[in-house]
């Protein structure tokens, strides 16, 4: 799936800040995860991930959808700004991660590490 479809969607809702899109692996198929930060004093409750799940059905496409949404206090980027999807997939599938130290904030990936929702 194209990830700027679900950005598209989910970073003009006030209640984040920024989001990260992944695939991962998992139970003989592979699932989209979307990480987000949110904004200050924003919960996420089982409203908002409808609210999010709604908005990207109707904006993108039905196979967008998340499986799970997550929510993380950081999202790694590269010192050129971009957000690293690749790093963040490594990390949820237990890989090492190359070029930690193109990284601006490589503390943000341990963030991904052992996700309890991640394994169910």
């Amino acid at each position: 799936i194209g990830t700027a479809e679900i950005y598209n969607q989910v970073e003009q809702m006030p209640e984040i800040t920024e989001a990260l899109a992944i695939s991962q692996e998992f139970d003989d198929d592979v699932r989209v995860v979307l990480f987000v930060r949110l904004a200050e004093g924003v919960m996420l409750d089982e409203m908002l991930e409808k609210t999010i799940r709604a908005r990207i059905r109707s904006g993108a496409s039905p196979r967008h959808v998340p499986a799970r949404i997550v929510a993380v206090a950081d999202i790694p980027r590269t010192k050129s700004g971009k957000i690293t999807e690749l790093a963040v997939r490594d990390i949820v599938h237990g890989r090492a991660v190359k070029n930690r130290e193109a990284l601006a904030n490589p503390e943000a990936l341990d963030l991904f590490r052992d996700i309890p929702a991640l394994m169910e």
